[in-house]
């Protein structure tokens, strides 16, 4: 099929399934959301702009990400013990603007990809960022009735509060997902969501009315069980001709009860917008020359032919370039993405597994750019990706690894990040006598992720008034408790 033949049926299919009444049912995590917005609001500045969420499942050691690299190595080296990285094996980093109390740091030797994004001001770290229902201290902690996450160093938990606008929040609704619930009519297609996900079901996505559209890094879901690929359920004697039909009895029959009949048509919608997102990532397959340096990033070669199998996280992150650049194709000026890689949960075996993740990390992030970046696309200020993570690590070594932390470090990356800067205060890596432990190496987090969001979110374009109404909490996150007080803490660009 031609480019415009393609570009034609897209339009059609989606014109023509724009007015179901399906996508407001209660059904909203079958693939497809509902795109029915509360408002008429829209987002601020023009263009488009995506968002990329980058969770790392388990608790990340950024300790072993950011670490010293002056005199104060020492101190890191004599709490970590045998989990410390050699002083001379750090990625020096040289920020246009010292960091909060000074010092130098480096980072983890398998992330020279993103040491270079950082020199050339495409990307940043953000220092200490954790859930936080109030600013407090060490002694604030361990004073009864102080305000706290519920359930601090658990993985569930924070995993939720994480993703969450606010750390003492009961409803599973993301702050991603609130964004799409009021933006979601500034995209023209208003039958695919504003969020996909590649790694299925999560908090960050989910709003009130919209859920994210679920895809793999193959590519759109599909009922296989039941397709055949031919008309009426292809030939005669198709072995899965009976069960096809059956399935298609089952979904165009005539309900009575509201829920049967929300169910069918949901599942129908999801088949159809399914096809047609399949048909826009056929415009631009995997073995087109753009996508090539994923594989260059991960010494692979590259054979159109043959191409080999990227590790998780660079699979995503090539999907979710795949589906920015069918974002004409699809109608879609905003959106955004959920990837995610498990595995860092280090209690043992730390040195050798983390250094993996970082490898990958930095390999999967550096690909991205290096295609977002390139003159085919020509989207790198437009596109912003940015760390996740339940909490960070102890400082403390069990042995062979570490337990659950609180506070942690996290990076942003794109063209429209205020980089080479470290954005915080870098906590304290003593043993003992630190004021910046919980009691067990536990750092207690000098920015809230709610700040950390919310400034994501208006370069997003969310206007503040908007702000103000997804991030309750940012009006107690003042005092010298923060490192930065206020809901803007200076990593993005103005819209």
């Amino acid at each position: 099929m031609a480019r415009t033949d393609r570009r034609a049926f897209l339009k059609h299919s989606l014109a023509a399934l724009a007015g179901s009444a399906a996508f407001d049912s209660v059904f909203g995590k079958i693939a497809l959301a509902a795109t029915t917005a509360p408002s008429p609001r829209r987002l601020e500045g023009s263009g488009y702009r995506a968002l990329v969420c980058i969770y790392l499942y388990g608790g990340n050691d950024c300790f072993n990400m950011v670490v010293p690299r002056d005199g104060y190595w020492s101190t890191y080296n004599a709490t970590r013990g045998s989990l410390a990285i050699p002083q001379g094996d750090l990625l020096a980093l040289t920020p246009a603007v010292p960091p909060l109390g000074g010092g130098q740091y480096g980072l983890h030797p398998a992330l020279s990809g993103i040491r270079d994004l950082f020199a050339a001001g495409r990307a940043a770290i953000v220092a200490n960022v954790g859930p936080l229902v109030r600013p407090v201290n060490q002694a604030l902690y361990q004073q009864p009735g102080t305000l706290l996450p519920a359930q601090l160093f658990s993985h569930s938990d924070q995993s939720v509060l994480w993703q969450t606008p606010r750390a003492d929040a009961s409803e599973r609704y993301g702050w991603g997902g609130r964004l799409a619930d009021i933006f979601a009519a500034t995209n023209p297609n208003q039958v695919l969501s504003m969020n996909v996900s590649l790694d299925g079901d999560n908090v960050f996505q989910a709003g009130v009315s919209v859920s994210p559209y679920f895809m793999s890094a193959a590519g759109v879901e599909e009922i296989g069980l039941i397709q055949t690929g031919g008309a009426n359920c292809g030939p005669s004697g198709h072995w899965n001709r009976r069960r096809c039909q059956s399935f298609n009895a089952l979904l165009n029959a005539s309900y009575s009860h509201p829920f049967e009949r929300a169910y069918a048509e949901k599942t129908r919608n999801t088949i159809a917008v399914s096809a047609q997102v399949a048909a826009a990532l056929a415009l631009h397959p995997e073995n087109d020359v753009v996508f090539r340096p994923f594989w260059d990033a991960f010494g692979l070669s590259w054979d159109p032919g043959n191409l080999a199998e990227l590790p998780p996280l660079g699979a995503q992150l090539l999907m979710v370039a795949r589906m920015i650049k069918a974002r004409v194709d699809l109608d879609m000026v905003r959106q955004l993405f959920f990837v995610a890689r498990g595995g860092f949960d280090t209690h043992d075996n730390q040195m050798p597994d983390h250094a993996g993740l970082m490898d990958e990390l930095g390999r999967a992030v550096k690909g991205f750019y290096d295609v977002i970046g390139s003159a085919t696309f020509n989207l790198a200020d437009q596109v912003t990706a940015f760390t996740a993570s339940e909490f960070g690590r102890t400082l403390t070594n069990n042995g062979d690894g570490t337990d659950h932390g609180w506070g942690g470090h996290h990076l942003v990356f794109g063209g429209a990040v205020n980089g080479n800067r470290i954005y915080g205060r870098m906590p304290s890596l003593a043993a003992t006598n630190n004021p910046d432990d919980a009691g067990w190496g536990q750092i207690i987090p000098t920015l809230s992720v709610d700040q950390y969001a919310a400034t994501l979110a208006s370069w997003y374009g969310l206007s503040a008034v908007d702000r103000d109404v997804i991030f309750p909490n940012l009006q107690y996150m003042t005092g010298p408790l923060l490192a930065i007080e206020g809901p803007d803490l200076g990593f993005m660009q103005a819209v």
